[in-house]
């Protein structure tokens, strides 16, 4: 139900059309992102979820995982069988993948 940063960028790399989902809020998308990512605040998500394409992989983010190990849990209750949690969300990304996506408080 996870994946790391580093299996996430292989995958990206090697052209997977995986879908990336952005459950922080605007302000938090607006500081830094994943590009390509779609945002749906995690408080906006049942009423959204209809954006998403469930037979595609999904990889959801936020700032540590914690809100997106929550989307991940629901998506799959909703039949998202291919959604994964980005294990520490964009702050382990930053960490050990691109220095350039800003980390923040």
């Amino acid at each position: 139900m996870q994946i790391s940063s580093e299996e996430l960028q292989r995958r990206l790399a090697a052209g997977e059309a995986i879908q990336l989902l952005d459950v922080r809020e605007v302000w938090e998308h607006e500081v830094a992102r994943l590009e390509g990512a779609t945002l749906i605040p995690l408080g906006e998500l049942t009423e959204r979820a209809g954006e998403l394409d469930p037979e595609k992989p999904v990889v959801v983010y936020c700032h540590h995982g914690m809100r997106s190990y929550q989307a991940v849990v629901w998506l799959r209750e909703q039949g998202f069988s291919l959604a994964q949690n980005l294990a520490g969300g964009i702050d382990r990304w930053s960490q050990v993948i691109d220095p350039m996506v800003v980390r923040y408080q």
